[in-house]
């Protein structure tokens, strides 16, 4: 439980959640990260050194006493060798820091203190006032989850007593936190949607909170879901009972009685000033899953039985890499066994299988052929995409993860293409309407795009859980906004950031959601420092998402670094070089060039993104800029 597991001190000095200036973003709750405004990885190998950081981070912006630190962690041996020791672990730590040392950790002969306008801390934001992001303190608490310094506990019994004292101390400030925001959300005119989502992240931090408990139950019973009120207490009492030995409070078990023995109430009315906008924190309910779209890696042919085994490594391979991609269901080659009596047509129809991916790998001399086909399975077996590969064969065992990459890069844009084909029979249910709507999203054609949202929408309503169709309706408001559509900015915002939270929720290794989310942290708040944290983490999680590598760059010209915005470019490129959608991705080139002062490149990248995509408003900026640049003002009317 969250609320048992963090850390603070009294007089920590409170960060804004994404503070503008921060060079190193910090995290203490579950393993100790800390990270450059770069993503350049800041943790110092020994734990010792890392548990001077995290104690630094719980006094962020005081001076600590060497001599106090030297006594938490060398509590066993003289005052001399501890501060020597506590200077050798200091200096691992400031190594670690490298350029950033001096700007984040002030040291003299008697103290240490780490700026505090320098850093970004995920335990003092949590405690911080309103933020930039406009998140409460339980949206933060769903991101950043774990137990305080969870990798250091054992290095002195010392630090271990003062590290139970700081976690309770927390605890009772996080409990606070929460209760200030039950007061925001108990009151009548709080629509039962926001009661529900708000009170099931707090409840999702502590799960014995019954003010929580009881606000959900009354929201579910506002909607129309008495049923669902009444799990919610029988969940509650299980948590309070394995917890703390105990029944529910009389007000908790009243509350019961009263919505088991009255008639259910009916759901309330949609706000008239939201048409057909269901509310982005309402999905909760339970839906039959739309049936999932099912990929199968047929173990590939190879020539020579000498190299069978290459063969069955890069099909694994190639099968856990599709694996990442949450949005389909992969069937390993372990699975798919071929044999003369069947044909492959027949053995994937019985798995259900709906793509495959089939090769043949050639070994000749020292080179390796590597050629794949993707099969769409329906009727009759069609190719519907094909690549090919060709290295050396001393070099297979080094590019090889580099070749999966690109492969299964390539095929998910595809994939969604051909299943967004609006003229194809939806196959896949509410996912299915999910395939249908990107296109027309991407299309930015007026009428489409508002068609896009009504197909969302439907896809929401009929699978409350659908991750996707979350993700995407997220990006479709911050494309709607981007594009001058929306008639209230703020509500378009709001709800972009509630379904992208509310997916990464539910699925939270779902590197899509996050991706967007990094997107929207850096476009709508202007909060750098968290994009680049998100984006990170997404494409840890996936980085075969190839539009993620091009998402990501226009973060990277925010913060003053238009080569690794292009870098980044480059990724994409080399991962979907036939992305359905490239010509979306254009505009990006323009703006690292525009910041690299070089108007030319600008200015040619510019008008190949507005010919091939007008009707996109933000990729005309960066053209404009560098025509005027450029003293081509007759040209701007373009």
């Amino acid at each position: 439980m969250f609320a048992r597991q963090a850390v603070a001190q009294d007089n920590v000095v409170p960060l804004e959640l994404g503070a503008r200036q921060a060079n190193a973003r910090i995290h203490l709750l579950g393993t100790l990260r800390a990270t450059s405004c770069l993503g350049q990885d800041l943790v110092p190998r020994g734990r010792k050194a890392r548990a001077i950081l995290g104690y630094l981070c719980l006094h962020v912006g005081q001076r600590v006493p060497r001599a106090r630190i030297a006594a938490l962690l060398w509590d066993r041996v003289p005052d001399h060798q501890a501060r020597a020791s506590l200077r050798q672990a200091l200096r691992e730590l400031m190594s670690a820091f490298g350029p950033l040392a001096a700007e984040l950790i002030a040291a003299d002969a008697e103290t240490l203190r780490l700026d505090a306008r320098s850093c970004w801390i995920d335990a003092a934001a949590m405690l911080s006032g309103p933020n930039p992001a406009n998140l409460l303190r339980s949206d933060l608490a769903a991101l950043c989850e774990g137990e305080l310094l969870e990798d250091l506990s054992g290095i002195t019994e010392t630090f271990d007593e003062w590290l139970l004292i700081e976690r309770a101390r927390f605890s009772a400030q996080v409990t606070e936190v929460f209760e200030s925001e039950l007061l925001q959300i108990a009151r009548s005119d709080v629509p039962p949607e926001r009661r529900v989502a708000l009170s099931r992240r707090i409840i999702a931090c502590d799960p014995t909170h019954e003010g929580a408990s009881r606000i959900l139950m009354g929201a579910l019973a506002d909607l129309g879901e008495r049923a669902q009120a009444l799990r919610e207490y029988e969940r509650c009492r299980a948590a309070i009972q394995a917890a703390l030995d105990a029944e529910p409070s009389p007000e908790t078990q009243a509350l019961y009685r009263a919505l088991r023995t009255s008639p259910s109430r009916q759901p309330q009315k949609e706000l008239e000033t939201t048409p057909r906008l269901p509310a982005p924190l309402s999905l909760i309910a339970s839906a039959v899953p739309s049936p999932r779209l099912r990929i199968g890696v047929l173990p590939f042919r190879v020539l020579s039985p000498l190299h069978a085994d290459t063969a069955i490594a890069f099909c694994h391979d190639l099968a856990s890499a599709l694996a990442r991609f949450r949005w389909f269901d992969v069937i390993a080659p372990a699975s798919i066994k071929r044999t003369d009596e069947d044909t492959d047509q027949n053995l994937l129809q019985r798995m259900g299988v709906n793509y495959a991916i089939d090769g043949i790998i050639v070994v000749n001399y020292d080179k390796i052929n590597i050629k794949i086909h993707l099969l769409s399975v329906q009727n009759e077996s069609k190719i519907v995409f094909a690549d090919e590969f060709e290295l050396n064969f001393n070099q297979f065992n080094v590019i090889s993860s580099d070749i999966v990459s690109r492969i299964v890069a390539r095929i998910d844009p595809i994939i969604i293409f051909i299943e967004g084909d609006g003229k194809a029979e939806n196959r896949f249910g509410s996912i299915g309407v999910v395939y249908r709507a990107i296109p027309l999203i991407f299309s930015l054609e007026r009428a489409q795009y508002d068609r896009a949202w009504i197909m969302l929408e439907d896809a929401l309503r009929s699978d409350p859980n659908n991750v996707k169709a979350m993700t995407w309706a997220a990006y479709w408001h911050v494309l709607n906004v981007g594009q001058g559509w929306s008639k209230d900015v703020n509500m378009s915002f709001n709800s972009a950031q509630s379904f992208a939270l509310n997916a990464i929720r539910i699925d939270p290794e779902n590197a899509e959601a996050l991706g967007i989310y990094a997107h929207i942290c850096s476009f709508i708040n202007k909060d750098t420092d968290s994009a680049l944290y998100f984006f990170d983490k997404a494409l840890k999680l996936n980085p075969n998402i190839a539009f993620l590598w091009a998402m990501s760059a226009p973060t990277y010209c925010y913060i003053g670094e238009p080569d690794i915005a292009l870098q980044r470019m480059a990724r994409y490129a080399d991962l979907a070089p036939f992305d359905p959608h490239a010509r979306f991705w254009d505009t990006v080139y323009a703006i690292p060039y525009l910041l690299k002062a070089d108007y030319e490149q600008a200015v040619r990248f510019g008008r190949r993104a507005v010919a091939l995509n007008p009707e996109f408003t933000n990729g005309y900026k960066p053209l404009i800029a560098a025509l005027g640049h450029l003293g081509r003002l007759s040209l701007i009317h373009i």
